[in-house]
């Protein structure tokens, strides 16, 4: 396997955190296992990376039940036909993904331009999944447009999804860091929520959101109009993080192709 896996205990419920290798920044899919099924959250950019984590989903011997995304980037999203399930996603999300054109990334990786076909709608609430309360809300502004949170109250554990980066580089690509530092307020006003599974990189705890807030304030200071000079500048000063390959996506979105 490329990518690693981190397994979390909640009673009846066990998390198993795929996270892909450093050449798609570190993307996860979250394996939610309940007792008798697993539910899916986000679909990995490399169709590879996204058969990993379905082969490793059949080994736990129960069936897959759902695919969520939780947003409409193509990392979450382009690996979706790979699991063989219904895909749940927000009505906006979808509309957001169908407007997406194929692009071929500067890695050279092809995502091919897609509306989910038969993708059912999702709708916020709660939700009891095998006896497992879900609960599913929505996020506007940050990192995308519009995002998912997914919450297990029960077990303490708050899905955030790309909300969240731990110890990778973040993606500006949505020109909107102060709807970003709102949200990490809100979620960080969450104080029943012991774990925290991030979008990109490992699971962490309540202390990754100062790490967040730090990144934008950092990144709201050394953004100007030269993409190559922010990204030396952030690199610089994260040196340890991964992924520096999705400044240079965020950076075609926020200075345009020759960048």
């Amino acid at each position: 396997m490329n990518g690693t896996v981190t397994v979390l205990d909640r009673g009846p419920v066990r998390i198993h955190s795929y996270m892909s290798p450093a050449d798609t920044f570190h993307a996860t899919t979250q394996l939610i296992e309940t007792p008798a099924r697993i539910v899916a959250i986000d679909a990995q950019l490399d169709p590879a990376y996204a058969d990993e984590a379905v082969a490793y989903a059949r080994g736990l011997g129960k069936p897959l039940d759902r695919l969520i995304i939780t947003h409409g980037h193509p990392d979450h999203y382009n690996g979706a036909d790979r699991f063989g399930v219904p895909v749940h996603v927000l009505p906006q999300v979808r509309e957001q993904i169908a407007a997406r054109p194929a692009a071929q990334l500067p890695s050279g990786l092809v995502v091919p331009a897609t509306d989910l076909p038969s993708s059912v709608d999702l709708t916020p609430g709660t939700e009891m999944i095998d006896g497992v309360l879900f609960v599913f809300e929505t996020v506007s502004g940050g990192e995308a447009a519009d995002e998912l949170v997914v919450k297990l109250p029960d077990q303490g554990v708050l899905v955030a999804q790309d909300l969240v980066y731990h110890d990778v580089h973040l993606y500006l690509g949505n020109d909107d860091i102060d709807g970003w530092q709102r949200a990490i307020d809100t979620l960080a006003a969450e104080t029943a929520f012991d774990t925290v599974l991030a979008g990109h990189g490992l699971p962490s705890g309540p202390e990754v959101y100062a790490e967040i807030r730090r990144y934008l304030t950092d990144a709201r200071e050394l953004l100007g109009d030269d993409g190559e000079a922010y990204k030396k500048a952030i690199v610089d000063r994260y040196p340890s993080y991964a992924g520096p390959f999705i400044i240079d996506v965020a950076n075609r979105s926020l200075f345009g192709a020759g960048h």
